[in-house]
């Protein structure tokens, strides 16, 4: 295509101070490569010599086709294409390059009465057009504002990934913050445990096992793990409220009289309010009000039933006749994990939840074994919640 340039002659100083124009590499903090396709061999000679005068690295390239060889072997920082060439236009050059590379900017070259293509460039991606004929300044300067997109692309680019980074390592650090403290929860927890333990010492390591097989029969039912943490918390410290339990009742050894009895009954309204009040006990609290409650509306203290009865209370029930049935106690020897199993079943529906005692009856005996076990002979540096924790045995 027929080219006309005004003051286009490399040779001719620019009007800019030299050091403005020579500095432009310098800004991009690289010498900047720069591709001039153009099938006019005196054109592409005058742009590509005129930019290498300002410090840019420039290759040629005198078709459509050789400019996209060039591409897929070089890496480049600009590429400056004319619309019409002999074997086709630049338009199929821009969209290869907007498809492969969408940050490499591209200015379009074009004669005036091309100028309806050009705009229409610019809406399939380039960057921006120059229109001939056009001043050496002209293209210096629209050739530096395109290296400045690119780089201030880049720029935005770098810092987004970086911001990503420090975005990980911060939300892994408030992750670890959350563990530790969450571990420091439970370690408090464990240790009002033990001092419970200290005061009723005929359940001494009940509240360790029922918590244990609390969180194995709510892992098999599908609970949720954010929700078998709640439950968790709720059956480890369902008898706290005993600790305002006169001792002479607590510990009695003859059969308590009914005012007694409904002094006993207590623990669970008292466990309730001391723990309602602390924000991360206040789901669990719930289930130490309601851990007395029986499916089919018997138990106490508001007489609920059925789905009325949160279902971490519900596990529960079930968690704790297991282990009261497995267990020693002053006036008779532990029963066997069948035996539980048999009972727990003959309650089913009026005491525990039906859904609750189906799963239940599917795990085998060796499970609730493996469990006591570990939770007798843990190692002190571990919870029980971190101990007990675990997928049930299929």
């Amino acid at each position: 295509m027929a080219l006309q340039l005004a003051n286009l002659d490399p040779q001719k100083p620019a009007s800019q101070p030299r050091a403005k124009l020579a500095g432009a590499a310098a800004r991009t903090q690289k010498i900047a490569r720069i591709l001039v396709v153009d099938d006019e061999p005196h054109v592409r000679t005058m742009i590509g010599s005129t930019l290498e005068r300002q410090g840019y690295d420039v290759q040629l390239a005198s078709s459509g086709r050789e400019g996209l060889d060039i591409l897929e072997r070089n890496a480049f920082d600009l590429v400056l294409t004319d619309i019409i060439m002999q074997d086709g236009n630049g338009i199929t050059l821009l969209d290869r390059i907007h498809a492969q590379q969408p940050q490499l900017p591209v200015v379009m070259v074009t004669a005036i009465h091309d100028i309806s293509v050009a705009i229409d460039s610019m809406r399939r991606g380039a960057y921006d057009y120059l229109l001939k004929p056009f001043e050496r300044e002209h293209l210096i300067n629209t050739v530096q504002r395109a290296l400045d997109h690119r780089q201030a692309l880049q720029e935005s680019h770098s810092y987004q990934q970086n911001l990503e980074q420090v975005v990980r390592a911060r939300t892994e650090m408030l992750r670890q913050a959350m563990e530790n403290l969450e571990h420091s929860y439970d370690v408090t927890l464990e240790a009002l445990g033990d001092a419970l333990d200290l005061k009723d010492s005929e359940t001494e390591g009940h509240s360790k096992r029922v918590t244990a097989y609390t969180i194995a029969l709510a892992r098999a039912m599908g609970v949720h793990p954010a929700q078998i943490k709640v439950i968790a918390r709720g059956a480890f410290l369902h008898d706290i409220g005993k600790m305002a339990i006169p001792d002479d009742i607590l510990r009695k050894a003859g059969k308590l009289t009914p005012e007694e009895q409904d002094t006993m009954r207590e623990h669970c309204a008292r466990g309730y309010h001391m723990l309602r009040k602390i924000p991360f006990l206040a789901e669990s609290a719930e289930i130490v009000l309601s851990h007395q409650e029986h499916f089919d509306g018997t138990g106490y203290p508001r007489g609920m039933q059925g789905q009325e009865i949160p279902i971490g209370a519900r596990i529960f029930a079930v968690a704790d006749t297991l282990d009261a049935i497995t267990s020693d106690r002053p006036y008779r020897k532990a029963n066997s994990f069948d035996a539980a199993r048999e009972e727990i079943l003959r309650c089913s529906g009026t005491q525990f939840d039906p859904s609750v005692v189906e799963v239940f009856l599917k795990i085998p005996n060796e499970l609730w074994l493996e469990l006591r076990s570990e939770i007798t002979g843990q190692n002190k540096r571990f919870s029980t919640f971190e101990l007990a924790a675990k997928p049930p045995m299929s």
